[in-house]
């Protein structure tokens, strides 16, 4: 299985401006997602195996490289239709593709920013759907109440580490001086889960 190198967590979060300026449309072709959840900014790498999801991947490719990656509810459903998907996903960005001798293709994806489905359309070759982005809400300036959030999710973060999760000095050093709370708590929330490849 291949793993998020942490400079590509770093990356991510050094590199967000740029990303920011891309023009996400409003109609984007989905992959679903099992059991994993991907958060913007985040850099992950997917294995993409059903046709379906091969073929919403080559047309992203075939446009602008952006895609929508949306959590299916069932994790066993091949099919997943519109009311498998949660109504929130995060639009990506393709930034590597490698076909596979076994069919599989491997993708490396970028979140850029959560967005709500507004409507899927899954009668086609791959399913397309309608989006509207969701804004960041920011916190209000020099919060105390933000402050002390922070401040109890990189104690969490400390004690997970602890506890014996394996969260690599690289990205508690990237925590530790994050100053955007939304970021810290995307960037918190994708190591308490999985770093690894994951089958979709």
């Amino acid at each position: 299985m291949a793993i998020i190198k942490d400079a590509e967590i770093s990356e991510a979060i050094e590199n967000v401006d740029s990303e920011q300026q891309l023009q996400i449309p409003g109609e984007l072709p989905v992959l679903p997602l099992r059991d994993i959840v991907i958060y913007p900014f985040m850099i992950v790498p997917l294995f993409v195996s059903r046709e379906k999801s091969i073929r919403a991947v080559d047309e992203a490719l075939g446009e602008n490289r952006m895609i929508l990656l949306a959590s299916q509810k069932d994790l066993d459903k091949e099919e997943p239709t519109a009311d498998d998907l949660y109504k929130v996903g995060t639009a990506a960005v393709i930034m590597r593709m490698l076909k596979l001798p076994d069919g599989r293709i491997r993708i490396l994806v970028q979140g850029l920013a959560r967005a709500e489905i507004e409507s899927v359309d899954t009668a086609g070759e791959y399913i397309r759907a309608r989006v509207h982005l969701m804004p960041e809400i920011l916190p209000p300036e020099r919060s105390l109440e933000v402050e002390a959030l922070v401040r109890n999710v990189r104690a969490s973060m400390e004690k997970a580490i602890n506890l014996g999760k394996n969260i690599s000095p690289e990205v508690m050093a990237i925590i530790a001086n994050l100053d955007d709370a939304g970021r810290l708590a995307d960037l918190s929330a994708s190591n308490l889960t999985r770093l690894s490849a994951s089958d979709v």
